[in-house]
């Protein structure tokens, strides 16, 4: 039951302030009124809402979307970390600047479309919106809504840009080829040949061990992954984060060809591997010797530049305008650059220990998988996950069961696997052939008349 607690305002005339008992027992504060009639209305109307489940406390709704965010929801939802490390990286430059100041309970459906607008206006992708609309505002809505912080979920209803689905572009075995002899380092070439027979992602790949693989029965083991991350979104603020589960939450084993791996087991006996070692790791190389490379006069010259000029290898021309990064130019370069510091008094950093042998996404990206496309003169660069989509579009092409590569590749759905049928260049062949058929079948028809005796 409620009721009034009357006292005296800064002006001298009385205010009433209407109090009702929440479901803990606890009192609170319905608002303060000039007469009680109004202050009995509204403590009436607060055990109404309590009478109707709605047990929030209204001044929750008060506080502001940002403060909701950074102080509640991140921290208690339940989130993969690289999930985590990209919400925050697309609510601070995306939603924070527009919503961040305003109070949760005054958000409605009109300011997400507000938002929506002046998103297109900032000529941000229809992908960017619809992440941070349908991944990011609707699980802190729907949140917000359970725990009755608000009582609307603005996000409902509300439309978005069309996205569209690009097709998927797969890489040809031929395509493959030249991308492969473009890659430098036998081990470079195993882990992208890897790749493309297993279709396993690069996280599983660059997290796979020795005992993962059975040489006997060829078969291989999914069973982790290692996602690289931000150290301020890592529990230990590390940069590799290694999880007891691939992406789709389930472990899988499968065959691998007899030719792939009869090459990881010499790349294990050549490396020394043992059990719970990485197959592919950045290995610590012993430092390389002045000594050992030639004298740059002992040196041919860099392929022509744009302007026909060539360079001796071994010299900071070579670096500079060549763009060669062959050893003894990238020496050359390293040689001065030390000199310089040294000139100007500076301490010679020490070589940072490898203590993680994980190879990072980026700089495989960067140093070796981009350089090897533009070597193979592709004109659309593929990403490395392509190699994933080839595998799947290989074996269909080659008349896998559909189930098996479902398996194979881990997906949750058959429908995701059936995206890849049909998808290699050669695969509308038999349709442009059977159209063709038709098509020239009246220009067959005079032919054949016109050869016809009289």
């Amino acid at each position: 039951m409620g009721f009034l607690k009357k006292r005296l305002g800064r002006d001298g005339k009385p205010r009433y302030t209407a109090v009702y008992v929440d479901l803990r027992g606890s009192e609170r504060s319905a608002g303060t009124f000039a007469n009680a009639k109004a202050a009995d209305r509204a403590w009436q109307q607060a055990e109404a809402e309590l009478r109707l489940g709605h047990v929030g406390d209204p001044a929750r709704g008060r506080q502001t979307f940002r403060k909701y965010v950074e102080e509640r929801w991140l921290p208690n939802h339940v989130l993969e970390p690289t999930t985590r490390e990209k919400y925050t990286y697309y609510l601070g430059a995306y939603i924070f600047p527009a919503l961040g100041p305003m109070r949760m309970s005054d958000i409605f459906p009109e300011h997400i479309r507000e938002w929506i607008t002046q998103m297109q206006r900032e000529d941000r992708s229809a992908w960017t919106i619809q992440y941070c609309k349908s991944s990011i505002l609707n699980s802190i809505f729907t949140t917000a809504l359970n725990d009755q912080i608000t009582y609307l979920h603005p996000c409902r209803g509300v439309k978005i840009p069309t996205v569209p689905a690009t097709p998927r572009t797969i890489i040809t075995p031929e395509q493959f080829d030249a991308i492969y002899d473009g890659l430098p380092g036998a081990d470079h070439k195993l882990l992208v040949e890897t790749a493309i027979e297993s279709g396993m992602r690069w996280g599983e790949l660059t997290e796979l061990r020795v005992d993962d693989l059975d040489l006997v029965t060829k078969m291989v083991t999914v069973s982790r992954k290692v996602i690289e991350l931000n150290s301020e979104f890592h529990p230990e603020s590390k940069r590799f984060l290694v999880q007891h589960y691939p992406k789709d939450k389930e472990y899988r084993r499968f065959k691998l060809s007899l030719q792939i791996t009869a090459k990881l087991e010499a790349h294990m006996k050549a490396n020394g591997l043992k059990p719970g070692d990485l197959l592919f790791a950045r290995r610590v190389a012993a430092p390389e010797s002045t000594q050992a490379l030639s004298e740059p006069v002992a040196l041919c010259y860099t392929e022509p530049n744009e302007r026909g000029s060539q360079y001796r290898h071994g010299t900071l021309s070579a670096y500079n305008a060549g763009k060669c990064r062959c050893a003894h130019c990238r020496r050359a370069f390293a040689d001065y650059r030390a000199q310089r510091r040294a000139a100007n008094g500076a301490i010679p950093r020490p070589a940072r220990p490898v203590s993680d042998e994980h190879i990072g996404r980026n700089w495989f990206r960067r140093m070796i998988w981009h350089p090897a496309c533009e070597s193979a003169g592709l004109a659309v660069r593929p990403r490395f996950h392509d190699l994933r989509h080839a595998h799947a579009s290989w074996l269909l092409a080659g008349g896998a069961d559909l189930q098996v590569v479902k398996e194979r590749l881990g997906h949750a759905s058959i429908m995701t696997t059936q995206r890849y049928l049909h998808t290699l260049p050669e695969a509308d062949e038999t349709a442009i052939d059977a159209f063709s058929r038709v098509r020239n079948r009246s220009s067959a028809t005079s032919s054949t008349s016109a050869r016809r005796p009289a």
